[in-house]
């Protein structure tokens, strides 16, 4: 073996699955919870500036995805290398793939404020249809989280350092800084309270970036004092093995992220050609939607590195038991919100300040999107798993096909009657038939990693 070896077993190998899917996956929810939360307040506190204001924060929406595919595709890449390499016992490849996340996150943050100076204020003339106020509303939001966004790439690497390792627990002070911080200065700089000036969606802007800067300087803290299985530095001369390693698992999914814009895009025009009203809606929903799903969201990221440690340690008995429970818990951690989302979808949209035109075309719209997310739970944890397997391909071919391609295919053919709802089933619809092709990919990397008989094996 080559390298340094890490002395003592990892829980990843050692823990009961069962126990260990929602144990790690118990922070992550709960951090993912206190992340959502705060854009969650965000829109409802912008909700009450004015309908346009929160129409401004749908449209920045498919931007904000862009920026966030740039540290997510980061983080998910790291993620599985670091895992892998800890499953391995190497802690050469573990300090080498640190030092590379931490160099690519800085050459993400490099890209996006070109692409902030370039493109944000043509992009706002374009999506706005020429209302004024609500492309003025949205620069000043966007152009701000994009120029100070090093926080949130920041935050991606030393967020995943910690989960990567096992530690999910440590996610959660992390993540804890910037979302309380964003959470109190919200009001504080959107309304202007205490002497501050009122800033409305600038205002937003400017909370949301100071707390990922907190969260960034507390994941540093973190993982200098309680994380010392993962050494790291920076250096402008990363190891390019590591470098290749992150970006195979990473690229893909940022492009799929990359197309996730492009659709909410598309979606925004199309909901543009309705009303103003139905891009407020649908941005509302996926702030609802960040909310409702965070337990399934939770179980999958915790999955990744028990599968990527497994593969690495060559237990496939484990992988398939992390799969099973992954699908069990994320079933069960929604059921209770889509029940709700079902039954009283006006309650929920009134958080919102929504008017009686927003509520009669919002109700409809949850109803069938809560629906949607239900149906998109095996999407989710097959996608996870590819991820964890170091198979980011397959992976981004199922996230492209669910979220991307067949979102928009449906959408150009269901627009073409002009009913709205018609447009809101296309997730759904889409989600349905993403599931055999999940099931087919989920089959073939069998392969990969031993498809032994093995105790409680998932038979697909």
């Amino acid at each position: 073996m080559n390298g340094e070896a890490v002395q003592e077993e990892n829980i990843m190998g050692t823990e009961k699955v069962s126990r260990l899917v929602i144990s790690t996956g118990i922070p992550l929810m709960l951090s993912l919870l206190i992340n959502s939360m705060y854009n969650f307040v965000d829109s409802v506190f912008v909700s009450r500036v004015s309908e346009e204001a929160l129409t401004a924060l749908s449209l920045a929406a498919p931007v904000q995805i862009l920026v966030s595919a740039m540290g997510l595709g980061n983080a998910v890449g790291l993620n599985a290398a670091i895992s892998k390499a800890l499953g391995e016992k190497r802690t050469d490849k573990v300090r080498k793939a640190a030092d590379a996340a931490i160099f690519i996150a800085v050459c993400s943050w490099a890209v996006i404020v070109v692409l902030c100076v370039l493109f944000v204020k043509p992009y706002f003339i374009w999506q706005s249809g020429g209302n004024e106020v609500i492309a003025a509303y949205g620069q000043r939001y966007l152009v701000v989280c994009m120029l100070f966004s090093f926080g949130q790439m920041g935050q991606w690497v030393f967020d995943r350092f910690v989960i990567a390792s096992g530690k999910s627990k440590l996610f959660l002070f992390t993540l804890s800084a910037a979302s309380l911080t964003n959470l109190i200065l919200d009001p504080i700089f959107i309304f202007g309270l205490f002497g501050v000036p009122r800033m409305e969606t600038l205002g937003a802007a400017i909370a949301t970036v100071i707390g990922q800067i907190a969260g960034m300087i507390a994941g540093i803290l973190i993982n200098r004092r309680w994380n010392r299985e993962i050494p790291f530095s920076f250096t402008l001369r990363p190891d390019k093995e590591s470098i290749f390693a992150i970006l195979k698992v990473g690229i893909p999914s940022t492009m799929v992220q990359i197309l996730t814009s492009v659709v909410s895009v598309v979606i925004n025009s199309t909901l543009f050609a309705f009303s103003t009203t139905a891009v407020a809606v649908y941005g509302v929903c996926v702030k609802i939607q960040s909310i409702v799903t965070v337990g399934c969201h939770g179980i999958n990221n915790g999955i990744i590195p028990i599968v990527a440690y497994n593969y690495g340690a060559k237990r496939s008995d484990r992988i398939e038991k992390a799969v099973k429970w992954a699908l069990i818990d994320s079933v069960l951690l929604y059921l209770a919100f889509f029940i709700a989302l079902i039954a009283v979808p006006g309650t929920v949209l009134r958080l919102f300040d929504a008017s009686e035109y927003m509520l009669e075309v919002g109700k409809p719209a949850l109803r069938i999107l809560a629906a949607a997310w239900f149906i998109s739970i095996p999407n989710l944890v097959f996608g996870a798993s590819l991820q964890g397997l170091s198979m980011g391909t397959k992976s981004m071919y199922l996230m492209m096909a669910r979220q991307a391609v067949l979102p928009v295919l449906l959408i150009l053919l269901f627009r073409r009657f002009g009913v709205l709802n018609l447009i809101w089933s296309a997730f759904a619809l889409a989600e349905c038939l993403a599931i055999p092709f999940a099931l087919y990919l989920w089959r073939g990397s069998k392969a990969a990693y031993g498809s032994g008989a093995h105790e409680n094996r998932i038979n697909l």
